[in-house]
């Protein structure tokens, strides 16, 4: 745990009391802050009551004397309007931060040149998190791993010289730490997402530029440029002054990292190095992959790791779950995890790595539905579609791809592993990326993504991927 000394002997209000509220409730406790927890779940509330904490209902209470308030990253700051405890604070012109903001405040306290790499973009900052936590464990760090992805960033060892905390974030964590400064900082993509949290998709944009626009002086802004959003926030930070390093897995670039014929090169002027080779990884298949250990291998270098290390760091990533994750394999048929695959942009990154595909979509649908898909539908052999989206979804396909209304997930891995059997491919594939959030059948896509592991390793006869 990180104690946070920044607010010792002062009030401080925390609103949301999932797994990241109850951490910052019990760093402020542990250095030396007075907390009045609070939520709008009861069994929330009672869970942090039960854990030592004085709770109140901060619609009734005084607002003079609280420091702050800690907000969770799921109570909207700006869109579609505040939350009620965001009007709460400003009326008294009390701070709302989020625990990346107590995290950021600490280690200037106490650690300032500790090594901290956070990570963002619309798609792929897990793995690319994950990739780099990786990484630095090959490399001998102690590595802190944490954020967006598992656990709280208050609930890991403090910040030290020697020890790297590599952060995922979203653009809810973002927009509440506003003096957020890592040591490496990685904007991997911008692409439409979470428009109904931040307005329009300038704003949302606006909103992952500050995290790589915060590099702390002699920091490395790592920055995708294979879309327009991310291309100009990286002129921007050239601009500013910043050390900016260019990633792309489309064109060559002069100056930066790109990948080519599976190979990342690293530009300086007219001189080109080979850094690594991606060929044969299966963790890190696809072109999305490849953006993502682009900018990971870029922050191994900023961080001073070298080329042999790194290459060996990259082939011995097992990836992650629910990210392209191969889960088995029975005869000439692949089974693969993209639980995670949860809107169109997602699902194309696993449509465009595999060529004869029996593609498991549907969930509760997102805006847009699977239209900008169509490039993709070659690709498929067959669609078996589930959920509340299988209607929509099924008229998106329409006469261009064969397709089953399978209803459930059991009954689309029974008939997709049955059709590419039969196929007579060399590799035929059974991909679970959907397209949709889970909500309509399962709580969350980790729990959806499980359901079709345990099933799929469940057939007689399925072996383990090596």
């Amino acid at each position: 745990m990180i104690p946070v000394t920044s607010f010792s002997g002062k009030t401080v209000a925390v609103f949301g009391l999932g797994g990241s509220g109850l951490a910052s409730c019990e760093a402020l406790k542990a250095g030396g802050a007075e907390v009045i927890a609070a939520d709008d779940n009861a069994d929330n509330v009672a869970r942090a009551a039960q854990a030592g904490f004085t709770t109140a209902d901060l619609r009734t209470v005084s607002w003079a004397n609280f420091a702050a308030l800690i907000l969770t990253p799921g109570a909207p700051l700006t869109h579609p309007a505040p939350h009620w405890s965001v009007l709460k604070a400003r009326e008294v012109g009390c701070e709302v931060v989020g625990d990346v903001e107590l995290f950021c405040r600490e280690r200037r306290r106490h650690a300032p040149n500790a090594p901290f790499v956070a990570i963002t973009g619309t798609n792929g900052k897990s793995t690319t998190t994950a990739l780099i936590a990786h990484l630095m464990k090959v490399a001998g760090y102690d590595t802190q791993m944490g954020g967006n992805i598992g656990t709280a960033i208050l609930s890991l060892e403090p910040p030290r010289m020697g020890r790297v905390h590599v952060i995922e974030m979203s653009s809810y964590q973002i927009d509440l730490a506003p003096s957020l400064d890592p040591s490496v900082g990685i904007l991997i993509n911008i692409s439409e997402d979470h428009i109904d949290r931040h307005g329009t998709l300038e704003h949302y944009a606006a909103v992952k530029e500050r995290l790589v626009a915060g590099v702390q002086q002699g920091g490395t802004a790592i920055t995708g440029v294979d879309d327009i959003w991310c291309r100009n926030i990286a002129d921007r930070l050239d601009r500013a002054g910043k050390r900016v390093v260019r990633i792309s897995v489309r064109n060559p670039l002069p100056d930066g990292l790109y990948v080519e014929h599976e190979t990342i090169v690293r530009a300086s002027g007219a001189a080109r190095s080979e850094i690594a080779r991606l060929g044969g990884i299966g963790s890190l298949r696809g072109l999305h992959n490849a953006q993502n250990a682009a900018c990971a291998s870029a922050c191994a270098l900023a961080m001073g790791i070298a080329t042999d290390m790194l290459q060996n760091g990259l082939r011995s990533f097992p990836g992650l779950a629910h990210r392209m994750e191969q889960v088995g394999r029975r005869g000439n048929v692949l089974f693969v995890n993209d639980s995670k695959g949860t809107n169109a942009d997602a699902a194309a990154h696993a449509l465009s790595s595999f060529a004869d595909i029996y593609w498991i979509a549907g969930g509760k649908p997102k805006a847009g539905g699977i239209t900008g898909l169509s490039e993709y539908f070659p690709r498929i052999r067959k669609a078996y579609l589930i959920g509340e989206a299988a209607a929509e979804f099924s008229g998106t396909l329409g006469d261009r791809v064969p397709h089953d209304m399978s209803g459930t997930l059991d009954v689309a891995i029974a008939s997709a592993t049955r059709d590419a059997e039969a196929s007579g491919l060399v590799e035929a594939v059974v991909l679970l990326s959907p397209a949709c959030a889970s909500f309509d059948q399962y709580r969350n896509f980790e729990i959806r993504g499980t359901a079709f592991r345990d099933i799929v390793q469940a057939l007689p006869g399925v072996k383990p991927v090596v």
